[in-house]
């Protein structure tokens, strides 16, 4: 007897996303445990009979269901908070259908790390995921699947700069803007092209007012095959704000506290330093990148990636590219001298030397001279008392290194970034030794008995020269 369902063995798990409770049952005969489901049994439909609207209650059902949400209005959740709180899903909004959802983030699930597309992104969770997709049918997949497409992540939906559950007014929308978009995946010689491979989405935020801006960034590959072909592809999420010199912990009182932050300044806004930070596969990270640590030499390296629009760009343009991932996004200005500095305090700044390279190569007209290492040298120098030494920056310099590219259209460029401090601390010549104590006492107490010795050794002197007298007499009264 055929019946209609289809089941899976008990070892897979599963997430329900319906509000409904599903059971794992034993099948009857003793055969292991089956998660079946039965699309066509009428006796566990659980979907509801519509309901009649007439003309006289159209107003009524108005009044319940004319928003942007289909919920009841006692089911609808109010928003605990008037701003967005760190891990809060980010809320965007649909003008054309006139609908509210969250801003995904997909994630990897079980073994064989499938994409599942469900997993919000939380407010201030700067992370990378990353995730695989199979198609049993590339050629439809390529044209229909809305993941492959860069247009899905930005188009026809805007950004809430605050969570809203009220009517939402257009200055509450942040429109996504992406940065060379690439044009729509389509199928040439069973190959489809354009398909999104990495989407990394630069947040910018600004405390309680919620979010400013938001950027979004693709990397595009092609797929070959029909069936069965797969793709991994990475989604990135950075937040960052150009107000922070107030929320910055110090890095020492005054002076630094090796392991400590450095501290830079950027037209008054405070920030860490940082240096170039790798992915699992080597690759440079778009925005995650090291803090720079008082007193710990450091160095790193990896691979960035151009895109296609960079390989056939000039060769400045790729220079200008080398240089802001080297330096990172907001380019350092002054370093702070001490642990505690404050950004209004001009006289504890110093500011950072730059010396990039010379922009002709060497015995080599067709090349570009691009950086590929960066050296930061920093001069440092105890202070103070020799019980209590306080360690404060004397100076610091951005040190490039170039290398001629011959080929334009390379794919990869290899980075190094190192860190050296120099500790320049000048110690003061130790003392000489301890001075020595040097006993006087007012009056001679040993006089008595110097007086005594002397009298006795003047007693035996005058005894031994009688005897010697009388031995010469008596030698010259004998002969």
């Amino acid at each position: 007897m055929s019946v209609s369902q289809v089941c899976v063995e008990k070892s897979l798990i599963f997430r329900s996303n319906t509000p409904y409770p599903t059971d794992t049952v034993a099948v009857p005969g003793g055969r292991d445990l089956l998660f079946c489901v039965q699309p066509d049994d009428s006796k566990l439909n659980y979907f509801q009979q519509p309901q009649d609207i007439k003309e006289s209650d159209f107003f009524k059902f108005l009044e319940k269901y004319g928003r942007h949400s289909f919920l009841a209005l006692s089911q609808v959740q109010p928003s605990s908070s008037a701003f967005y709180r760190a891990g809060d899903p980010i809320l965007i909004y649909f003008d054309s259908s006139s609908v509210l959802s969250t801003l995904r983030q997909p994630v990897k699930m079980g073994a064989s790390g499938l994409c599942v597309d469900g997993n919000p992104a939380g407010f201030l969770d700067s992370k990378s995921t990353s995730c695989t997709r199979i198609f049993a049918n590339l050629s439809r997949s390529c044209i229909t699947d809305p993941a492959l497409d860069a247009a899905s992540y930005y188009r026809d939906f805007t950004v809430l700069k605050v969570p809203i559950n009220d009517t939402i007014v257009q200055s509450m929308k942040v429109k996504v803007t992406a940065v060379a978009p690439p044009g729509a995946p389509r199928m040439t010689d069973n190959t489809c092209t354009n398909v999104v491979s990495e989407v990394i989405y630069e947040i910018e935020f600004s405390g309680t007012r919620g979010i400013q801006s938001v950027s979004v960034q693709f990397k595009v590959s092609n797929i070959s095959g029909n069936s069965g072909s797969s793709l991994q592809q990475h989604f990135t999420f950075h937040f960052w704000t150009r107000t922070l010199s107030h929320r910055l912990p110090r890095s020492g009182n005054p002076g630094y506290i090796t392991g400590a932050p450095l501290l830079i300044a950027n037209s008054g806004a405070m920030q860490h330093m940082s240096i170039l930070r790798s992915e699992g596969d080597g690759s440079c990270s778009q925005f995650l990148r090291h803090t720079v640590q008082f007193g710990r030499n450091m160095r790193t390296g990896c691979k960035l990636s151009l895109s296609p629009i960079l390989e056939e760009s000039n060769c400045s343009y790729i220079q200008q590219k080398l240089y802001q991932a080297l330096q990172g996004m907001n380019r350092a200005e002054d370093l702070a001298i001490t642990g505690s500095a404050h950004p209004t305090q001009a006289e504890e700044w110093t500011t950072i030397l730059i010396q990039n390279c010379s922009v002709q190569a060497v015995n080599c007209t067709s090349c570009c001279m691009v950086p590929v290492t960066l050296e930061i040298q920093i001069l440092w120098t105890k202070v103070g008392l020799l019980s209590n030494p306080q360690a404060q920056i004397l100076g610091a310099r951005y040190f490039y290194q170039c290398d001629p590219l011959k080929f334009l259209r390379t794919s990869t460029v290899p980075l190094t970034t190192v860190v050296t401090f120099t500790d320049m601390t000048e110690w003061p010549e130790p003392p000489r030794g301890q001075p020595q104590m040097h006993w006087k006492l007012p009056f001679d107490i040993f006089f008595p008995f110097k007086v005594a010795l002397n009298l006795e050794r003047s007693y035996r002197g005058d005894l031994a020269g009688c005897f010697l007298l009388i031995l010469i007499m008596s030698s010259i009264l004998y002969f």
